[in-house]
């Protein structure tokens, strides 16, 4: 959680009760002021930031978006709540059945107080904004855990709504729509992985996605070959729809090296493109934002594009890891991976705009 995570979720709506005087902003040095009682402000998704932590005895501890707390910080945490009055507040969507953190509030061993709730417990939320979330995760498995509360697993097909209606989702042609950008991913091959380029369409006001195009390369083993098999799908891309404003590459060891002779390329070439690193993200939060474009029927796929159909259709998830894609060779996550890519650097900006 970033400090502009905590003050969106705690302070602000302690200062719209209490008033500012009484709950201050969060100060330079990561610290508000609340009752009188100075209180530490800190993200808790990794043990570097807590680190601070290993010598005070803290006497009331507040965790918001629990789950998604790093096991090490919270083991921690829990060991400076030493007072004989400490104790800790938390709130939080649930996940799978087996995540760490489900297992402990269910231990019968230790004092906890739990209260489970659905989003229709919540008398504060307007009716019509409760109803655009249910559409929003309909067919998902955000719709068990962000709206019904409950602790579930991810299991078979992950993008369930599209592979049962998939004919929804896809279109002949763009419309009448305003293109904002277009955009290409790029998915570097290695191994068993493929070389996969796929040129996304996003318009106005960041309303809807659509895929426009995609290549696939994987025979293409030459960096020489890659770049002119890019420049030939840049300049399809760009012939049809008077813009490609961005390229993001998959990044590592080749993915840097590739990236910096595609970008040299391109300058040799004088092509109106900016090569750059893609936004990963974490993979969970990448299906949650194709997942939730889908329930929101943001997003259309043109029929021509066979191989990011399939890829959708036929993904699942890892029975074996929590909320993992399951990679084994047998999907085509390449093509995800790519389209995700493409995208990833707008994430915030297509979240807000359902």
């Amino acid at each position: 959680m970033s400090k502009e995570t905590i003050r969106r979720n705690v302070i602000e709506p302690l200062q719209e009760i209490f008033g500012d005087r009484v709950v201050s902003d969060i100060n330079s040095q990561n610290i508000a002021y609340i009752f009188g009682e100075k209180v530490y402000c800190i993200g808790a998704d990794n043990v570097g930031r807590v680190r601070r932590f290993r010598g005070p005895r803290v006497k009331y501890l507040y965790i918001d978006e629990a789950y998604d707390i790093n096991k090490e910080v919270f083991e921690l945490l829990k060991s400076r709540l030493s007072f004989e009055y400490s104790c800790c507040d938390f709130a939080g969507n649930p996940q799978g059945k087996n995540h760490w953190f489900e297992k402990f509030i269910n231990r019968k061993d230790i004092d906890i107080y739990l209260q489970r709730y659905s989003i229709f417990d919540n008398p504060f939320l307007p009716k019509e904004y409760v109803k655009q979330l249910c559409i929003e995760y309909e067919g998902t498995i955000y719709y068990d855990r962000y709206i019904l509360g409950l602790a579930c697993n991810a299991e078979g097909i992950i993008y369930r709504l599209f592979a049962d209606k998939t004919n929804e989702f896809l279109v002949d042609k763009l419309g009448d729509e305003r293109l904002l950008f277009v955009t290409i991913g790029i998915d570097y091959g290695a191994g068993q992985s493929k070389t996969k380029f796929v040129a996304t369409g996003i318009t106005h006001n960041f309303q809807n996605v659509y895929i426009l195009d995609e290549l696939d390369i994987s025979e293409v083993y030459d960096p020489e070959q890659l770049y002119a098999s890019f420049i030939m799908f840049y300049k399809r891309i760009y012939d049809q729809y008077e813009m490609c404003q961005y390229a993001f590459c998959d990044y590592g060891a080749l993915g840097n090296v590739l990236t910096l002779g595609l970008i040299k390329e391109c300058q040799k070439q004088r092509l109106p493109v900016q090569v750059a690193d893609c936004v990963k993200g974490k993979i969970k939060d990448r299906i949650f934002l194709s997942s939730s474009l889908f329930a929101q029927k943001r997003l259309k796929i043109l029929r021509k594009n066979i191989q990011i159909i399939n890829a959708f259709s036929e993904a699942m998830w890892n029975s074996k890891v929590e909320d993992e894609r399951l990679d084994d060779g047998t999907t085509d996550i390449d093509s995800l991976d790519a389209f995700e890519y493409s995208i990833n650097s707008f994430y915030e900006n297509l979240i807000r705009s359902r």
